[in-house]
């Protein structure tokens, strides 16, 4: 397998930001499960999900896809063939 290359340093910030609002997303779902009535947190999830959307574009935009199975578009030649993977970092 080819070693993957070195990132710069833009590509780990902005996969941070996107865990970090991935996780603001799980927990809120999480929430929501048992208190479906909570105006508040449905807005903090719709927002959160927004939020997410938007920077997993701007990521893809830059670095390639995140997801696979249809998830994420690709480029050509298909970009899945060129590591690092995200989870490869």
């Amino acid at each position: 397998m080819e070693k993957p290359k070195p990132m710069p340093e833009a590509y780990y910030s902005l996969l941070e930001k996107i865990q970090a609002v991935d996780f603001v997303l799980l927990e809120l779902n999480l929430y929501l499960d048992t208190h479906p009535n909570d105006a508040d947190a449905i807005e903090q999830y719709n927002e959160s999900s927004y939020e997410s959307r938007a920077l997993k574009k701007e990521f893809e935009e830059k670095f390639g896809p995140l997801m696979n199975y249809g998830a994420s578009y690709s480029d050509y030649p298909f970009d899945w063939a060129t590591p690092p993977w995200p989870w490869q970092v």
